[in-house]
C-alpha cells in the first residue's frame, strides 16, 4: 500500500506522558497502528544495517514460539538479531508497543487463498475455525491483552473484514453484524484459552472413593439442578483403573472440538432467529 502523506508536524506536541499505546505519530495514530500499517518510516539516522521493524516483530515471535511471551524482552530480541538494545529503541518505543506489534502478527489472517462458502451459516463456521487455527498457532498472542488500539491493527481489520463477508447472506443490519463476529471472535478466543489451561493443569480424573466424598456434599437437595449430574457420574472425570493404557486420559481432556461446534451451533441458531424475526416484522 502506498504511504500516505505526512500531517504537519505539531510544535512542543508533548508524549511524554502517554503510554506506548497512547503515543501518536505525525498522523495522528498510535505509533503501533502506523509500525503495523507501514506508515512510520524506519529510522534516518544511526546503525540499521538491515534493522526493519518486521525482522524485530518476527525475532521476537520466534523467541515467543520457543520459550513463551515471558521471554520476549527487548533485551533477547536484539541479542537474537545480533544488535544492541539501544538499537531496538529506534524502530519500537519499548516492550508493550513490540507486544502490541507481536499480537498483530499472532493474529494475522492469510491476506488471499480464503475461500468461504456460499451459506453464511458454514461461512461463520469456516471464518471461526480459521480464528481458531491462528490462535492454537501463535497461543501466547491470547496474553497479550487486548483493547481499542488492537481494533485498528491490521489483522483485526483483515479478521473482521472476512467476518463480514461470512455474513454477508445474513438478513440483519451492519451493527448486529459487527456485533456477532465480536461474539465469535471472543467465543474463539475464549475456547482456545481453555484448551490451553486444560492442557497445562493436565487431568484432573478423582478416584471413585473421592467421587462419592463429593456426591455426600453435593446433593440434590442442596442443587437441585448440578446434584442429580453428580449422583449419576456425569460430572466429574472417574480416574482410570492402574492398568489402563491410559486411553480414558486421552478422552477426557483437552479435546475441545464438541464443545466448539455446540458453542457455534448456539450462536448460529440465535442469528436465525434474529434473521426470522426481522423476515417476521417485513
Amino acid at each position: 500500500m502506498s504511504t500516505p502523506p505526512k500531517a504537519p508536524r505539531t510544535p512542543g506536541r508533548d508524549t511524554g506522558n502517554r503510554s506506548a499505546d497512547a503515543q501518536s505519530n505525525e498522523l495522528g495514530l498510535p505509533r503501533a497502528v502506523a509500525i503495523a500499517w507501514g506508515m512510520q518510516e524506519a529510522p534516518q539516522r544511526g546503525p540499521n544495517r538491515g534493522l526493519s521493524h518486521e525482522r524485530i516483530v518476527a525475532a521476537a515471535a520466534e523467541i515467543a514460539d520457543a520459550e513463551g511471551l515471558g521471554a520476549v524482552t527487548m533485551q533477547a530480541v536484539a541479542r537474537a538479531l545480533g544488535f544492541t538494545t539501544m538499537s531496538l529503541y529506534r524502530y519500537v518505543s519499548g516492550k508493550d508497543e513490540l507486544l502490541r506489534l507481536l499480537q498483530d502478527y499472532a493474529f494475522r489472517l492469510p491476506e488471499k487463498g480464503v475461500a468461504l462458502p456460499a451459506d453464511w451459516r458454514e461461512a461463520l463456521r469456516a471464518w471461526a475455525s480459521l480464528l481458531r487455527e491462528r490462535h492454537r498457532a501463535h497461543p501466547w498472542g491470547l496474553q497479550i491483552p487486548r483493547g481499542q488500539v488492537s481494533v485498528l491493527m491490521p489483522s483485526s481489520v483483515r479478521a473482521a473484514d472476512l467476518g463480514l463477508q461470512a455474513l454477508a447472506g445474513l438478513r440483519a443490519d451492519e451493527e448486529e453484524k459487527v456485533a456477532a463476529i465480536l461474539m465469535v471472535s471472543q467465543f474463539v478466543a475464549s475456547v482456545v484459552e481453555l484448551e490451553l489451561n486444560l492442557a497445562d493443569e493436565g487431568v484432573l480424573a478423582v478416584t471413585a472413593e473421592g467421587v462419592d466424598a463429593l456426591a455426600e456434599a453435593i446433593t440434590p437437595a442442596r442443587f437441585p439442578h448440578l446434584g442429580p449430574l453428580m449422583a449419576a457420574g456425569r460430572f466429574i472425570p472417574l480416574a482410570p483403573a492402574e492398568e489402563d493404557d491410559g486411553d480414558q486420559v486421552s478422552e477426557e481432556t483437552g479435546d475441545m472440538d464438541a464443545e466448539f461446534e455446540f458453542g457455534l451451533g448456539v450462536i448460529i441458531a440465535g442469528l436465525e432467529d434474529l434473521q426470522r424475526g426481522d423476515d417476521q416484522e417485513e
